[in-house]
């Protein structure tokens, strides 16, 4: 379930904002440092299948021996987890979870119930996303991404809106369970932490080695 970002280069108006060249194997996390609006956000973009027009690709996406880089949104199985929560507010936190789901899972209560524990949020299920903390709406956010079953995992700065304490809880609680679940991630941060935290290799949005 590996990762390869193929020779990639983003560019707009014929300037390179992005380069690199790598590959992210199950379960490890490449960091991509940089300022904000150097374009670690446009790489995500360009992961998913959302790039901007204004924006011209080159090289491949490939992630499990698939070539990623023409298909839809919807057809590259790539989880994202944004610096906010995004969790609906007109739903409950059982119901933000169950949204992740596939139609036709069966027993879906019980998928729901296993997330909620796994996140420690037992009982809470029911409970108005306005009414949880800023580290238990992140874990909802997360669980939900995960419920999905992505292929891959990117990350947009999710920690950067959190207190140092909640940062430091999420950070293990994000990466443990891509470890688990055997994911490729891709962390862009601003954050020598964040990348420390991750354990895995660290580039710059053009593609060179940070040393840590």
């Amino acid at each position: 379930m590996s990762l390869r970002l193929e020779k990639l280069e983003i560019a707009r108006a014929g300037a390179v904002m992005v380069r690199i060249d790598r590959e992210i194997g199950p379960g490890e996390v490449l960091s991509v440092m940089g300022p904000s609006g150097c374009g670690k956000s446009t790489l995500l973009a360009a992961l998913v299948g959302a790039l901007p027009e204004a924006f011209a690709l080159r090289g491949r996406v490939w992630l499990e021996g698939r070539d990623m880089t023409r298909l839809l949104p919807h057809q590259r199985r790539m989880g994202i987890l944004f610096q906010d929560d995004l969790l609906f507010p007109h739903l409950s936190v059982a119901g933000n979870l169950g949204f992740g789901l596939a139609r036709g899972v069966a027993d879906r209560a019980g998928v729901i119930d296993r997330a909620l524990r796994e996140a420690g949020l037992e009982a809470m299920g029911a409970r108005d996303p306005a009414t949880l903390s800023g580290g238990q709406r992140a874990r909802v956010a997360l669980m939900r991404v995960l419920l999905s079953e992505p292929r891959a995992l990117l990350l947009d700065e999710p920690f950067s809106k959190l207190d140092a304490g909640l940062r430091a809880q999420m950070r293990e609680f994000v990466f443990a369970r891509a470890r688990a679940r055997g994911l490729p991630v891709v962390l862009v941060t601003h954050d020598r932490a964040d990348a420390r935290a991750a354990g895995g290799a660290v580039v710059s949005v053009t593609g060179d080695a940070v040393a840590l």
